[in-house]
């Protein structure tokens, strides 16, 4: 990674698309309002009787909205790096819009729900299945933490190079710290594939 030259020789810092993804009621859009700098655009709207039988609100029966296109957040992470987040929607109707969404990426966040582990298998299977780095972020809902790191990484199938964070979604140093590992993760890799070209 290096960062951009304006015309007048000075330093404009590099922009960086990362997707945080997962399944429905996961968290994504208190993640991106927790870490953005800037009021986040959001896209939510009320869940309806229409809504009964299409989302399944099993373990989140208490939410009341859903985004039904993107969240977007900035974090400018130091002066030669800024993070631009689209938080993805969780249901499945809205999963052909990741298509759209994962162009440009540099790389992605999986928030994870221990409750419920298996409504996140299919951002995993996305990301893997089109190259795209990331990182798994354990959402300790109320800082509960009832299974370890080896259980999860089990229970996902996870490749062992990729980093797994236990992270509260509310708290603003938690998600840098999920953003951060992230960030640290695409560097490496960027490392291995300079190491390694592919002639």
């Amino acid at each position: 990674m290096g960062f951009a030259t304006s015309d007048h020789g000075v330093h404009a810092p590099l922009a960086v698309k990362i997707l945080i993804a997962g399944g429905f009621g996961v968290g994504k859009t208190t993640l991106v309002g927790a870490v953005s700098e800037v009021a986040p655009l959001r896209t939510e709207e009320y869940l309806t009787h229409a809504s009964i039988g299409v989302d399944d609100l099993e373990g989140v029966s208490g939410k009341t909205t859903t985004t039904v296109a993107l969240d977007f957040g900035r974090i400018t992470i130091n002066s030669d790096l800024v993070l631009y987040l689209f938080g993805t929607p969780g249901q499945e109707r809205f999963w052909f819009m990741w298509n759209d969404l994962v162009n440009g990426a540099m790389g992605a966040i999986v928030l994870v729900d221990t409750r419920r582990l298996d409504v996140s298998f299919a951002s995993i299977d996305f990301f893997e299945s089109r190259g795209v780095p990331f990182v798994v972020g354990v959402n300790c809902f109320h800082g509960v933490k009832d299974r370890t790191q080896e259980e999860i990484r089990k229970a996902l199938d996870l490749d062992p190079q990729v980093p797994l964070v236990l992270c509260d979604a509310r708290d603003r140093k938690a998600g840098r710290d999920v953003l951060l590992a992230l960030i640290d993760h695409l560097m490496a890799a960027a490392s291995r594939a300079a190491a390694h070209p592919v002639s």
